[in-house]
């Protein structure tokens, strides 16, 4: 996973299920789970070789996550009109 391009995370738009967190001062890679509204922040699954453990999970919030995460870049397909 290390040559996997990530960026900043600059809006809530970009944090979807299933996208690949990392920290920007640790190499450790977490899955994003669905967003909690009860409380008001995203789930954050441990990802080992591709790996996602369901067992252990972390509660994270938005502003946590634009500040000290970085998530991986996907290209987008432009379509010609």
């Amino acid at each position: 996973m290390k040559n996997n391009n990530f960026e900043s995370i600059f809006d809530a738009y970009q944090l979807v299920s299933g996208a690949k967190i990392k920290g920007k001062k640790h190499d450790e890679i977490f899955e994003l789970g669905a967003y909690d509204a009860l409380k008001r922040g995203y789930v954050l699954y441990p990802l080992e070789h591709g790996i996602k453990f369901d067992d252990f999970s972390v509660m994270i919030s938005e502003k946590e996550l634009k500040t000290n995460f970085l998530i991986e870049a996907v290209k987008q397909n432009a379509i010609a009109a």
